[in-house]
């Protein structure tokens, strides 16, 4: 007897240290999954982070001017190993950040003076001097770079870019007024005047002889009498086909693409009250004119579609409170810098309409400034000399407006959601809007629940209530092997084959989602009417195969009608009939068949849950509602479904989820445009689809990537947030009917 209970002590003892065991192993299990979630979580946030970071000015290096002459323009290298300037004494002098000093004379001959000068856009980095002796000296900075011993070494120039270092406009000896200039690699485009006369239009061309194979040049110029003498400052757009005019504290734009036809488009009423216009730039791609006020307002204006007609409208302001001393913007992206009459300087983003950086120059103003080719450096010149500085500003596009609300971007006719993350223009803004991403989200993933949901949950409620063990030991694990079939599969069907049937079928498909619940039910309806004896034989207990061979009827039937239904009621072409007389767009992979698809894959993971949790409601329950006189409705809906709903909730919020997630067949079923329309024959754009489609393309720790990660983590937190309120309900259900 002693040896019996030892043996029973020690087997209980064992089966205690099974389970302390199992419990220890189960805990660490479930610890790890929540740090694994925990780091995802943090480093989706790492990534992330500096997106959102503001810029950071440092100076480099300081220089004194080597001569006394006025500055033109100033500049630096894309390295910022170089800053620059060219002065009125036809000197350019480089600067470097070891304190050397370099300086370069322009093709300017003796005695001859530079008179008054025009500067191209940012990017082209070219000078346009006018001489007094009838002459146009046109130069730019340039840096060869070379590698000596394997030692990149940088060499400052100068480099004229046309076939000769001077063009001379007038025969005598004229001084010559240069006021607005731009150049590419055909035509240049010079707007001058000749000592007191009226200004004039040149247009220079470029050509190659086949023969000779020289450069030959040729001229075509026009008056421009109709523009005010009055004009303070002239700006040519670098396509070299509008010219914005400052004039009595107006701006006019004249169209001069045509050479033979200048005229007047538009008039600007860019002044603020009571202040005057000091000064105007051209933002990156020169599709929108910033125009500075003497109160330190700062307009921008781009032209829009509106009642049919492109003008140019004010978008948005900025206001700086001080009189603005220099205006200047980056070369490739929208932001502009501004320096003050106190000395202060700021930096701002167009489209997000924000400051990204305020700093003080210690009271002295900026007459000149310009940014880096690469936006990584900036140069000002202020009364004490040229300051260098590295500028930290990755990621300027990117704000709460820009990813949440509606954006007016340039050549839009009103603000809108927007996202268009790459195109093949340096001229390009990337618009980074999210809202298009979590609206195709959402989109896809209720149309597939619609088509799901009742699918599904009907399907487990006859299963698990109604079916004959026979028919369900047969139809859920039918119904569970469908979850392992690959969504790319699914994706590649829905996409080359389902989408395409959808088109070519529409009445067909249409009149599916009808005709299959109507038979169904006829036919349920049809087996109460027949004799007891068959309802109760041993063929009863397959009854529900009685709908397969009526269901391929039906679906047979009902795309053989399609044709016929569409010459009736469409006039013989679906796409044209939805597209021109409803005035619904129609994409061939669109939110029909990502629905019919995504809800084929949810609609297994639903039915298994489901099933699982109706199967499970405790019989007593049951049989105690039947005892007590009640239908099998009544206890079905009274008694099962409360029992089971917390069951039903989880499976359905299960599914929601995955389709929330689901990325290879919205990626390959629908044409992933990212819209905000519910129609169902448009296409949508998911996150986890964008994600998939961009990354491969996106550079590392650019915007555009950190943008994508961004997204990674909407998409975490929108599964966490709809996770967490599903099982709050769940056990909120579970409280309210545990009673029963």
């Amino acid at each position: 007897m002693d040896a019996v209970k030892l043996e029973r002590y020690k087997s209980s003892q064992r089966r205690l240290l099974k389970d302390r065991l199992a419990r220890a192993v189960i805990v660490s299990g479930g610890v790890m999954v929540l740090v694994a979630l925990l780091l995802i979580f943090l480093y989706l946030l790492y990534v992330v982070a500096p997106t959102f970071r503001s810029a950071s000015l440092t100076p480099v290096f300081e220089a004194e001017p080597l001569s006394p002459g006025q500055t033109l323009t100033v500049g630096m290298d894309e390295s910022r190993q170089f800053g620059y300037r060219f002065t009125d004494q036809g000197i350019v002098e480089f600067y470097q950040a070891n304190g050397e000093h370099t300086a370069r004379r322009l093709d300017l001959p003796e005695g001859v003076q530079i008179v008054r000068t025009a500067v191209g856009h940012p990017s082209s980095e070219i000078v346009a001097m006018g001489l007094d002796s009838g002459e146009v000296l046109i130069a730019k900075a340039d840096f060869d770079v070379s590698y000596p011993n394997d030692v990149r070494t940088v060499t400052p120039n100068v480099r004229y870019p046309m076939t000769d270092s001077r063009v001379r406009l007038v025969d005598t000896n004229t001084p010559i007024q240069v006021y607005a200039f731009e150049s590419d690699d055909e035509i240049t485009t010079l707007v001058w005047r000749a000592g007191a006369g009226q200004l004039r239009l040149s247009r220079l061309t470029r050509e190659v002889d086949f023969l000779s194979d020289e450069t030959v040049l040729y001229r075509d110029d026009v008056a421009l009498s109709a523009i005010p003498v009055s004009a303070d400052e002239l700006l040519l757009t670098p396509d070299q086909r509008q010219l914005f005019v400052l004039a009595d504290n107006q701006i006019q734009v004249w169209s001069v693409g045509d050479i033979g036809q200048i005229k007047q488009i538009q008039q600007l009423e860019a002044a603020e009250p009571g202040a005057q216009i000091t000064d105007m730039a051209l933002l990156a791609g020169a599709s929108s004119v910033l125009v500075a006020n003497s109160d330190g307002v700062v307009s921008q204006w781009f032209q829009a579609r509106i009642d049919g007609e492109r003008r140019y409208q004010r978008i948005r302001e900025f206001r700086h409170n001080t009189a603005v001393t220099a205006i200047t913007t980056e070369y490739y992206r929208k932001s502009f810098a501004v320096g003050d009459a106190q000395g202060g300087f700021d930096l701002y983003y167009t489209t997000s309409q924000r400051r990204l950086l305020r700093q003080s120059l210690a009271g002295s103003v900026v007459s000149h400034a310009a940014f880096s080719p690469a936006a990584n450096g900036f140069i000002a010149q202020t009364e004490q000399g040229l300051t260098v500085f590295e500028l930290d500003n990755p990621h300027p596009e990117v704000s709460w407006s820009a990813l949440w609300q509606k954006i007016w971007y340039e050549g839009y006719p009103e603000p809108d959601y927007v996202w268009q993350s790459t195109s093949g223009s340096n001229d390009f803004e990337p618009k980074l809007s999210l809202m298009p991403l979590v609206f195709g989200t959402l989109k896809a993933a209720l149309y597939a629940m619609v088509f799901a949901v009742p699918l599904a949950v009907a399907g487990a409620v006859y299963t698990a209530y109604f079916m004959s063990p026979k028919v369900r030991g047969l139809v859920k694990p039918t119904v569970e092997i469908m979850e392992a079939l690959p969504t790319v599969i699914l994706g590649f069907l829905a996409g080359l084959w389902l989408a395409p049937i959808v088109e070519s079928h529409l009445p067909g498909i249409l009149l599916l989602l009808v005709a299959l619940p109507s038979a169904m039910l006829a036919t349920a309806w049809g087996w109460t009417q027949l004799p007891e004896r068959w309802r109760n034989s041993r063929w009863g207990d397959y009854r529900e195969l009685v709908l397969l061979p009526v269901l391929l009827l039906v679906g047979w039937l009902s795309m053989s009608l399609s044709p016929w239904l569409e010459l009736w009621l469409m006039d013989g072409d679906a796409r044209a009939f939805v597209t021109n007389d409803l005035g619904i767009a129609f994409d061939q992979r669109n939110a029909l068949v990502v629905g019919l698809a995504m809800g084929f894959a949810v609609v297994p993971t639903i039915f298994s849950i489901a099933e699982d949790a109706i199967f499970s409601v405790p019989r007593h329950l049951v049989n105690g509602s039947l005892a007590l006189g009640a239908t099998q409705w009544q206890t079905l809906t009274r008694v099962v479904l409360l029992t089971a709903s917390p069951g039903i909730f989880s499976a359905v919020m299960m599914g929601f989820g995955r389709a929330v997630g689901e990325t290879m067949i919205v990626l390959m079923a629908t044409g992933n445009t990212p819209l905000m329309e519910w129609n169902i024959f448009e296409g949508m754009r998911t996150l986890a689809a964008n994600i998939a489609v961009e990354m491969p393309e996106s550079a590392i720790d650019s915007t555009h990537y950190r943008v994508l990660f961004l997204t990674a983590f909407v998409l975490f937190i929108f599964t966490f947030f709809f996770n967490t309120v599903a099982e709050f309900v769940r056990q909120r259900l579970r409280q309210k009917y545990s009673t029963l």
